[in-house]
């Protein structure tokens, strides 16, 4: 399955220049392992990162200058970092599959002249078959929505750093030199729309067709209880959406569809919430479905809208962590919020083991201020978020502190010495 290796994020609210993990100009950078979890005071900028990967998602869904207005952002102006005048950029660096060649992805986004968000450059890169050194080479150039591309696995000609940097004419005067049936002048409608949306639907072009699906496949989690506790018109359903609102659905699959995996869930969910034997779904009069919790030690069942949040917390995680083809990239903010702190630890357990089963399941990407659960991680997992003096983020990694290291070593759990200010700035 496709894994994040590293990315970076530059003018983005308080994120001015942020990088996490490995990049191709970063080679000897630790890459970002399958459990990741990012921790920081309150402000430092988790939810700002947690966003960030949700506006990328939304960008590539709804177009950029929804994106910058979706999920209250406010427009562009109140995401870009204050004083900058530069574009919003990001840059991804992952893998297909574990041996495969990296692929880079850079995008800007800026105001055109009548001041409305547009995707100011677009790239894809990514080193031929069998070189090891050099720079990548490009296969997807766009400059306001105009430049060349290349079909197929076909690698082309190289497309060299200073052509890339040339104004639009000039870029394309160079490229149609070089024309081949391999490669294409393109030139898209609409420039608010990502240059991967548009020819990642064509069959001509399938490694900017995995890549759309690749972002397309990600989850971020919006999960609330009180989304899970209404009331959906019944009808199986493969897969958690974002907001849980039809957790129901989803027990109604997996009941019909996967009965092992969904009493794998339960058996688990019996050790974490003591007294629960059962889960199921009930079809009211109106069509509507009711998920029902049976404890040992009550004949009537309780319905979703008597749970507590944490139980069906744990319950919406442990079904989401059993779907039977999971997203490539899970994103979950503060899980830990309404759980009892000795849950923490087996739910991170549960994370890591997802992540890194031999089934392939998904990285797991998490934000959170709560000890209890950082005990459950080793350094190499955590990246620590601070706020400066100048009001933007930095961020560095737990496993560069040798002293954390070595105290981790000897046995001491990672949020206590985070508890104890190990992990703060010195």
């Amino acid at each position: 399955m496709a894994k994040i290796e590293g990315f970076r994020i530059r003018n983005f609210r308080a994120l001015k220049d942020v990088t996490i993990g490995k990049l191709w100009s970063l080679q000897q950078a630790q890459q970002l392992t399958p459990l990741t979890a990012v921790i920081g005071k309150n402000g430092s900028g988790k939810s700002t990162l947690f966003d960030a990967f949700g506006f990328l998602s939304d960008c590539l869904k709804s177009g950029v200058e929804e994106a910058c207005d979706l999920r209250g952002r406010g427009g562009f102006d109140r995401i870009r970092s204050q004083g900058q005048d530069g574009p919003i950029e990001f840059e991804v660096y992952y893998r297909e599959q574990g041996n495969a060649r990296p692929i880079t992805y850079e995008l800007s986004i800026g105001l055109d002249p009548s001041g409305r968000p547009h995707v100011q450059k677009e790239r894809l890169r990514q080193r031929r078959r069998g070189q090891n050194h050099g720079r990548p080479f490009f296969f997807l150039v766009l400059n306001e929505g105009k430049g060349v591309v290349w079909k197929g696995e076909t690698e082309g000609s190289q497309i060299h750093e200073d052509k890339v940097q040339l104004d639009l004419f000039k870029l394309i005067e160079s490229i149609r030199k070089e024309e081949t049936r391999e490669t294409e002048l393109v030139e898209l409608e609409d420039n608010r729309k990502l240059g991967i949306a548009t020819l990642g639907s064509l069959k001509q072009h399938p490694r900017i067709s995995a890549f759309r699906q690749f972002i397309e496949g990600w989850y971020l989690s919006y999960f609330t209880p009180d989304a899970a506790r209404s009331l959906p018109l019944a009808g199986p359903q493969k897969h958690l959406n974002i907001h849980g609102d039809n957790l129901s659905n989803v027990v109604q699959f997996m009941e019909r569809e996967h009965p092992k995996r969904f009493k794998s869930i339960l058996d688990r969910i019996a050790q974490k919430i003591p007294g629960m034997n059962k889960i199921d779904t009930a079809k009211t009069p109106d069509g509507r479905l009711l998920l029902r919790f049976n404890d040992r030690g009550f004949t009537d069942p309780f319905y979703s809208q008597q749970m507590s949040d944490g139980t069906l917390k744990v319950f919406a995680y442990l079904l989401l962590l059993e779907d039977p083809f999971p997203p490539p990239f899970l994103c979950i903010e503060e899980p830990e919020n309404g759980l009892y702190h000795k849950l923490l630890e087996s739910l991170a357990d549960e994370f890591r083991s997802h992540a890194t089963g031999k089934k392939g399941g998904s990285q797991v990407f998490i934000t959170t201020h709560q000890p209890y659960f950082v005990d459950a991680m080793e350094p190499e997992e955590v990246w620590v978020l601070e706020k400066g003096e100048d009001g933007f983020s930095s961020i560095r990694h737990a496993s560069d502190e040798q002293i954390v290291k070595n105290m981790v070593a000897e046995g001491l759990p990672l949020g206590s010495l985070w508890y104890s200010d190990y992990l703060d700035a010195r």
